[in-house]
């Protein structure tokens, strides 16, 4: 028994000699062989914890609600106070991030990062359906156009979107999945501001589309932050400016919060 141990150990020796002997011939070091099957062997495992880059979760096509906090119309009489009151439901906001840069910030691991990238930003704030604003010589004012009684009023803007977000992530269930929490700020240049009023007239539908920049800023700056799980996503936003120029409106500060649609990642 202890001559055939012996014989079966020497025959497997040999063995490992000529496969390496094999793949020598075909350029292959032993060790780098090693570096190959362990990477196979993670990779069919899903442990990619220290060998993929790390990758953010930014590019998407999202979807959310908009309001305003902290509104403050004290510059305006008191029979004007709150025309800017929105309708949360019915006032929506669609992020088309196209573009997305993520660069890991540690030497030998994937899950602190950096993020940032481009979008396209359509928010609309539906308003009270009989009132408008319009732009005078010094400030915005609230107008009332009245057509029927199921017209609809609103004010929307769009924006091009900068992110720059840090995220941290945590691995779970063999690090194949991850939880993460991203946080920063978004920079937007605002493109383009109108406001509409749909009514109908003699049954046909018909709308009053009026653009300006209704003394809006044209840069603002958002607090953000962003988590997820899979396909559960979800983000929020806090503008850190008012919406209007000072004195020029109501102080109003907006506000979303919204889920995304599709993740590009």
């Amino acid at each position: 028994m202890k001559h055939i141990s012996i014989l079966l150990f020497l025959l497997s020796f040999n063995l490992c000699l000529a496969q390496q002997d094999s793949l020598k011939n075909q350029g292959v070091s032993s060790g780098r062989l090693a570096n190959i099957i362990d990477i196979q062997n993670l990779a069919n495992e899903g442990f990619n914890y220290w060998q993929d880059k790390f990758r953010g979760h930014w590019s998407g096509i999202h979807f959310g609600l908009n309001g305003f906090a902290n509104s403050d119309y004290s510059n305006y009489s008191e029979e004007n106070v709150d025309f800017l009151d929105v309708e949360l439901h019915r006032s929506t906001l669609l992020d088309l991030n196209l573009i997305q840069i993520s660069k890991g910030v540690q030497r030998n691991r994937n899950t602190i990062g950096l993020i940032t990238g481009v979008g396209l930003q359509i928010q609309t704030f539906h308003l009270d359906q009989k009132t408008s604003i319009e732009k005078t010589s010094f400030r915005i004012e609230p107008i009332e156009l009245f057509y029927e009684s199921n017209q609809k009023s609103k004010l929307s803007s769009t924006y091009l979107t900068i992110p720059f977000l840090v995220e941290f992530q945590i691995p779970i269930r063999q690090y194949a999945n991850r939880f993460y929490v991203a946080t920063g700020i978004l920079a937007q240049k605002r493109l383009s501001t109108h406001t509409k009023i749909k009514y109908r007239r003699n049954n046909k539908k018909e709308k009053l589309k009026t653009p300006d920049d209704f003394y809006m800023h044209d840069f603002r700056y958002s607090a953000m932050i962003r988590f997820g799980y899979r396909w559960v996503n979800v983000f929020a936003s806090y503008d850190l400016r008012p919406l209007f120029i000072e004195n020029k409106g109501p102080e109003l500060y907006p506000f979303s919060l919204g889920i995304a649609l599709f993740s590009f990642n």
